[in-house]
């Protein structure tokens, strides 16, 4: 899988998002046009910059509003494009996005958008570029992939291809099983987000509420099981409108961002009919939760304990050595963690009284381990005392530890 990811799905000004991508791993990069206004170097310069930290641009974006305009507007678009086209060979890559069209003004009229997209194939390889065309889920006239690859197929022209983007195919419900229709050679890009169902305008939808796959409710597996068995052999490229993501660290959702699209192409790889084949060790199942571990210090484990006793809970255990109490209710068990040093103590330290582990009982704690490494989850170990067992554990959400019991 090549993979890639937008600036826009990450914070930071634009080389410190290059550089989080870069050390993620990543493949590519998309160049989101603001981020580039934004930047006090040139086109040039960021082209370099992608190009040092062994980077590829795979495309620049967004255009809007082209294909089907009335004049005069149909001649400043493409004037417009010509500029673009400018930045592009600065920039180092050959590819933009064109949105279909939402302007009020778009004329309902295929064989206008027919030729104005052939048009726009003929100035792009003039200039050795290329247009991906994609359906918004919100376009005034094309907002299904299906007749945004019409339109494609038809016009025929090898410097006119489709981006496929999974939230605007997926968040109008349109069947993955339509991707196999596509010629994947005129597939350009693809693109890919998950995302929460909500009953809200799609514009609004996109704009602040995609996420990783698997971190939301599209059938996201089934859109990935289609490109790959479509032929498609691009980049797989993030593109991640979320206002949480663009106020956390660019290094961790760069990395997050990642692990989510191995995690993808591996349980696209899985489904029965899928030729490709799966890339990371099988996922481990896990058969229950052992306990949750709350860091505390002295006083907030006792007002912890008076809570937890007031719930029903009690405290049935203590550590032989160390400021450990384990409280159990039915099959729950919960352990308060007051110990001066260590692991807990600095989560204790950081976050105040909170949970800072969780134990999960497992099938294979060595199946999951490796699973964890491949996907690029870090182990953690601490020194332990004589007659101590040392439990294997990975590093969790906001530097949380899972023990694999």
């Amino acid at each position: 899988m090549k993979t890639s990811i937008a600036t826009v799905s990450i914070s930071g000004t634009l080389d410190g998002k290059l550089r989080a991508v870069a050390d993620a791993g990543f493949d590519g990069v998309e160049i989101f046009e603001n981020d580039l206004l934004s930047f006090p170097g040139s086109p040039r310069d960021v082209g370099k910059m992608i190009v040092d930290l062994g980077l590829t641009c795979t495309l620049f974006q967004p255009f809007r509003d082209l294909e089907g305009m009335p004049e005069p507007q149909r001649g400043r678009a493409f004037e417009r494009m010509e500029r673009k086209f400018d930045v592009m060979a600065e920039l180092g890559v050959d590819l933009i996005l064109l949105c279909s069209n939402c302007s009020p003004l778009a004329l309902d009229d295929r064989g206008r958008m027919l030729d104005d997209l052939s048009e726009l194939g003929e100035r792009a390889a003039k200039r050795a570029m290329r247009v991906g065309y994609e359906g918004l889920a919100w376009g005034r006239h094309v907002f299904d992939h299906r007749d945004a690859w019409s339109l494609v197929r038809d016009v025929d022209h090898p410097a006119i291809g489709l981006v496929l983007d999974s939230f605007h195919s997926l968040s109008r419900k349109v069947p993955s099983a339509s991707i196999g229709d596509i010629d994947p050679a005129k597939l350009f890009l693809v693109q890919v987000a998950d995302a929460p169902w909500l009953d809200m305008d799609y514009l609004s939808w996109s704009r602040h509420f995609r996420n990783m796959p698997g971190q939301g409710d599209f059938p996201l597996t089934d859109f990935a099981e289609a490109v790959m068995r479509a032929g498609y052999d691009g980049y797989w490229s993030l593109e991640i409108f979320n206002d949480r993501f663009r106020a956390g660290s660019a290094t961790s959702v760069a990395r997050d961002g990642l692990r989510s699209l191995h995690y993808l192409r591996d349980a696209a790889a899985r489904r029965p009919r899928s030729s490709a084949r799966p890339t990371l060790p099988p996922p481990v199942v896990v058969k229950g939760v052992e306990f949750i571990e709350f860091a505390a210090s002295g006083a907030e484990a006792d007002a912890l304990g008076v809570m937890l006793g007031a719930l029903g809970f009690q405290a049935v255990g203590a550590h032989r050595s160390k400021a450990v109490t384990r409280w159990r209710q039915g099959g729950v068990n919960l352990v308060i963690n007051s110990e001066p040093d260590g692991f807990a103590h600095s989560f204790d330290m950081l976050h105040g009284a909170s949970v800072c582990a969780i134990g999960l009982r497992v099938a294979d704690v060595a199946g999951a381990l490796a699973r964890a490494a491949d996907l690029g989850v870090a182990q953690f170990s601490q020194a332990v005392g004589p007659d101590e067992m040392q439990i294997p554990s990975v590093r969790g959400l906001g530097g949380s530890l899972i023990y694999l019991i």
